[in-house]
This record gives structure tokens, C-alpha cells and sequence, in this order.
């Protein structure tokens, strides 16, 4: 079967689609790992740690492997790590082995959110249209997907390792259907890897880390916060990642008309008040379901503001979009990752709920950035 280009297109979803699935699989799974392991917010912390520094290590070699290799390589033995490491969170006890298995599941995810954008970069410039916000929807279609389904089997009381066993069976149904059809050429050797955002760019790269962090709050503390703060059982913790996914998702998906309608500054700072109000809202009413009505505002307000982000990156001319675009990409991927680790840290401190409140602040600050970023 040749690969026409709506078949690759169709392909590029399914690799945006396997991460996304992957790691809100892992969400509904973190109360169960906690308990296990016998960890406090901070050692949690530091373990989840461990997933975001894979990821971001593994970045720049995942470029300079697709480079050498070309990017169905690296998506394909990246995806095979991602399906290999799932069904083993379900079953560790030890805090260094759930690190250290946490560390590879987050290096293989980082090699391919890199190789899969490198795809997509390509496939896009040659269909002439834009296809990148999409692709990235596709994301949160698997966030969604991979929470929903993990919360319902769990909800079933069907055993934990048997969960993310059937999840790693449906990736690697995904894997084999697409990977074939994936991209294997070469890309351009010359040009750096990465390089630090500076000037506008900067403050792209900062406002892209505090959604990610925002979106990595809701992933890796959202069925922590339902379960310890609110009183939810654990099984059925799962369902608060799973409305603020769908939020994101649906928004997402409507997100180019939306932003047309009201303009790209209006966007990022509605969106990010909007999500600063679902967050106080989560944490200063006391009962679940007004928690689970902040997670959707926080995923409604979060769903357009990076792919502004990523198209201002692509506009501005403090860098040029080859380096901007990469920079701000890891940048952003550091808040998402790397940053639930500081909320364990400073939750173990205080408070899980003072922690959702100073991310509140933080969406507020991204809320003034566009007297900036009219310049662009």
C-alpha cells in the first residue's frame, strides 16, 4: 500500500495520538504508584522528577538520531519503550525502581514528541495548508482517550496491571498500522540542535512553560488532589484528568475559528484568566464536583494559548523559526514534565491546595504577556 499524503497525514495523528494516550494512561496510575511505593508529596515529587529529566535528556539526542536515522527510527523504538514501560509502573514498589523505569518513560516519550514534530513539520510544509494545530489536537484526543479508558477499567475494578497491559496491547495495535507509513528520510544535519529562546522568544518559552505546567498539574496531581483533598476514591480519581482533557480537546479542535474570531492577544489572555479562575475555583470550593468544574475551566482556558504561542515563535524575528520553534518546544515540554515536581515539593510545604493557587497566579501573569507580544 503506498503512502499518499492524506495517508501520511493520517499516520502523523496516530503518532500524536500514541503519546498523548500513553501518558494520561500513566495519570489514573500515580495514587496507586504513591501508595505503593509508600511516598509523601516530595519523595512523589522527586520520582515524577525523574520522567521529566528523561524527556528532556532525550530531546536533542532524538533530533540528532532523526537527523542520522530518520524520524520513523526513532518514533518506532520509541514507541516500543512507551508500550514495554507501561504495564511495569503498575507493579513497582521500590521509590529507586519506580524512578529509574519513570526516567526510560520519559525518554522515550521526549524522543518522540521530538521526532513526531520533526514529522510533522514536514508533511505540513508539503500538503501547503496548515495541518500542526491538528496533529497536536490529536494529543489531547489521546490524553482523553488514555485517561477515559484507564479510569473505566480501574472503575470496573479490573486489576491494575492488567489495565495498563491492555493499554500497552492497543498502542502496539497503533504502532503496527502506522509505523510503516512513517517518514524515513533524513532531515538537515547542519543546523543546531537547540538553542536558548532570548529576546521575544523568551517570553514565548515562559509563557509556553506555565501552560505546560499547568497541563502537567492536571496529569501527575489532578487524582492526587481529587483523592487526598476532596475525598474522591481513588479508582474513580482518574475522571478529573479526564474533564479537563476533553475540555482541552474540544477547544482545541475548535481552536482556529475561535482564535479568528477574536484575535490572538484576546485568546491568551482570556484563555489565561479563565484557566486561573478554574484553578481557584477547584481549590477554594470544597467538594468535588466544583473540582471537577475548575479542571474543564482549566482545560478550556489552557487549549489555545500554546499553539498561539508556537505561531508567534514562527512570526517574530529574534531568532529564526528553526531555532525559536525547537527552543520554545523544550522550554514549554520542561513545565509540563519537569514542573509537577516543584508542585510536590512545594505541596509537601504547605499544601496541595496552596500549590493549585499559586499556579492560579502564575496563569495570571501569562494574562498580561500580550502587551508584549502585540509587537510580534
Amino acid at each position: 500500500m503506498s503512502s499518499t499524503p492524506r495517508l501520511q497525514q493520517h499516520v502523523t495523528r496516530a503518532a500524536f495520538f500514541l503519546p498523548g494516550f500513553a501518558i494520561a494512561a500513566w495519570a489514573p496510575v500515580v495514587p496507586f504508584a504513591k501508595a505503593r511505593a509508600g511516598l509523601d508529596e516530595a519523595t512523589l515529587g522527586m520520582v515524577l522528577l525523574c520522567l521529566g529529566a528523561g524527556s528532556l535528556l532525550a530531546m536533542p539526542l532524538a533530533g540528532a538520531l532523526a537527523a542520522r536515522q530518520g524520524c520513523r527510527r526513532v518514533m518506532v523504538v520509541a514507541s516500543l519503550l512507551i508500550c514495554a514501560v507501561l504495564p511495569a509502573l503498575a507493579w513497582l514498589s521500590s521509590p529507586v525502581a519506580l524512578g529509574l523505569v519513570l526516567f526510560v518513560f520519559g525518554a522515550a516519550m521526549g524522543a518522540m514528541d521530538c521526532a513526531m514534530n520533526l514529522q510533522a513539520v514536514v508533511i505540513e510544509r508539503e500538503s501547503g495548508r496548515p495541518l500542526m494545530s491538528g496533529f497536536h489536537g490529536f494529543y489531547s484526543v489521546g490524553g482523553f482517550a488514555g485517561a477515559a479508558a484507564m479510569t473505566l477499567l480501574l472503575s470496573l475494578r479490573v486489576p491494575l496491571w492488567l489495565a495498563c497491559a491492555a493499554a500497552a496491547v492497543l498502542l502496539l495495535a497503533l504502532l503496527a498500522l502506522s509505523a510503516r507509513h512513517w517518514r524515513g528520510e533524513r532531515v538537515a544535519q547542519d543546523a543546531p540542535a537547540f538553542a536558548w529562546p532570548h529576546g521575544i522568544v523568551l517570553l514565548i518559552g515562559a509563557a509556553c512553560f506555565v501552560m505546560f505546567l499547568a497541563e502537567g498539574a492536571m496529569l501527575d496531581w489532578g487524582a492526587v488532589f481529587l483523592d487526598e483533598a476532596r475525598g474522591m476514591d481513588p479508582a474513580r480519581a482518574g475522571i478529573g484528568y479526564v474533564v479537563f482533557a476533553l475540555a482541552m480537546t474540544a477547544t482545541r479542535l475548535a481552536g482556529d475559528r475561535l482564535v479568528a474570531v477574536v484575535g490572538r492577544m484576546r485568546a491568551v489572555a482570556g484563555g489565561a484568566v479563565l484557566a486561573a479562575g478554574g484553578f481557584a475555583l477547584a481549590t477554594l470550593v470544597a467538594s468535588p464536583a466544583a473540582a471537577l468544574a475548575g479542571f474543564a475551566l482549566v482545560g478550556i482556558g489552557c487549549a489555545n494559548i500554546v499553539p498561539v504561542m508556537f505561531t508567534l515563535a514562527g512570526r517574530q524575528t529574534a531568532m529564526p523559526e528553526s531555532l525559536a520553534i525547537p527552543a520554545v518546544t523544550t522550554l514549554g515540554y520542561a513545565g509540563v514534565l519537569a514542573g509537577p515536581a516543584l508542585i510536590g515539593f512545594l505541596a509537601h510545604g504547605t499544601s496541595l491546595v496552596f500549590a493549585f493557587l499559586c499556579l492560579a497566579v502564575s496563569l495570571l501573569a501569562v494574562a498580561v504577556t500580550p502587551r508584549w507580544l502585540r509587537r510580534v
